[in-house]
């Protein structure tokens, strides 16, 4: 655990409340925070993803997991945050630990300043030993605009904070190579390849919006920034130290040892698709080269509404996806470009440009590494 200076710890609903009275698990979160306590006494920074703020505020309003809409989960969340948060805050006092919150929501990870805007408060808690923790504003999120799930919210907390571990705490020991109901299921220890296994991880818990799918999305964006993650079971005493220190089973997602950085990791690991494009194979190799950005040419086809500057994900004839890359143009302006390439840009639009929607130094060729997102299906508009 030496090379390890900076943890994201992400805790699903599952481990926070009861699942049955729906109220705090106030042992559980003994644990938590007495442990990150001991790593921070080590010299090792934390932030805490954590869910529960919905199912904690269920009660409250009189629902249940089971038959709550979309506005009964924004309100039980707006009251069960003031809840999370006291707990943590109570239980931290004892060990010495301030506490700091910070509610996101998609735009604070998609669009690029209020990435940064984001990150910069981050750095400034870990700086004055603060522990934040964060977690998705669920009171105003949509499922339109919202990232849906906390293990890939954790994962771009790690990308912010260039952190060496991911450790995402759950209901089981890991990854399974098949259901973890079935005889003679194995826990799968370490991990270089999640796309290997995603045919076996469906499964979602009654109070979570993610199963082991999502962790493993996470995971995939954790490597890509060259932090390891670790998947456990979170029912153990020291829940974080002893999986740090390989004391019990875990799965292990290694990192790979050329992460992505900076702007090129920032453009390639989405949380939300604004858009997408479908380009002709001439194209298609020229992205694969980085040979030159996508003209309006070279578009077959257009799919999602989107704003100048959204990252649009870009698929070949047979659906594949073969980059991602910031627009230059509006979805409404792209249509038109597209339908009317005899036409010069400023009878189009209006002004002269040179019918770039995607400059190449706004574009990132997808390799190996990453885990493609399917095509839209075509909306027949």
């Amino acid at each position: 655990m030496n090379d390890v200076k900076r943890v994201i710890i992400k805790i699903g609903s599952s481990l926070l409340a009861d699942q049955s009275r729906l109220t705090p698990r106030w042992a559980f979160l003994q644990r938590i925070m007495e442990d990150i306590a001991l790593l921070r006494d080590e010299g090792i920074e934390v932030v805490l993803c954590s869910s529960g703020a919905v199912a904690l505020g269920m009660k409250m309003i009189g629902v249940t997991p089971e038959t709550a809409g979309l506005r009964d989960k924004q309100a039980a969340a707006a009251c069960g945050m003031p809840l999370l948060l006291g707990a943590y805050k109570q239980i931290g006092h004892e060990y010495d630990l301030n506490v700091a919150q910070i509610l996101v929501t998609l735009g604070d990870f998609e669009d690029h300043s209020r990435f940064l805007n984001t990150k910069n408060t981050l750095h400034r808690l870990l700086r004055a030993n603060v522990l934040p923790i964060i977690n998705e504003n669920d009171t105003i999120t949509t499922e339109e605009i919202r990232v849906g799930d906390n293990d890939r919210l954790a994962a771009k907390v790690a990308q912010m904070v260039q952190a060496d571990r991911l450790v995402i705490l759950t209901s089981v020991d890991g990854l399974y190579d098949r259901n973890p109901s079935e005889p003679g299921a194995k826990l799968v220890e370490t991990v270089r390849d999640v796309s290997e296994y995603l045919a076996v991880t469906e499964s979602v818990s009654t109070l979570g919006t993610g199963g082991m799918l999502t962790k493993l999305q996470a995971a995939n964006m954790a490597q890509n920034s060259g932090c390891t993650t670790l998947i456990a079971n979170g029912e153990a005493d020291d829940p974080i130290s002893s999986v740090l220190k390989g004391q019990r089973p875990c799965t292990t997602c290694i990192a790979h040892e050329s992460p992505l950085s900076g702007w090129p990791l920032w453009l390639s690991e989405r949380l939300h698709m604004a858009g997408s494009i479908v380009i002709n194979a001439g194209a298609a190799k020229a992205v694969a080269d980085g040979a030159r950005g996508i003209g309006r040419g070279d578009v077959i086809s257009i799919e999602g509404k989107f704003a100048k500057g959204d990252v649009l994900h870009v698929y070949d004839e047979d659906g594949h996806e073969r980059a991602r890359g910031l627009s230059d143009f509006t979805s409404e302006e792209t249509a038109i470009l597209v339908r009317n390439l005899e036409v010069p840009v400023r009878q189009l639009l209006g002004y002269h440009s040179h019918a770039v929607l995607i400059e190449l130094n706004n574009l990132i060729s997808l390799d190996e590494r990453h885990l493609p997102w399917q095509a839209p299906k075509p909306s027949g508009d």
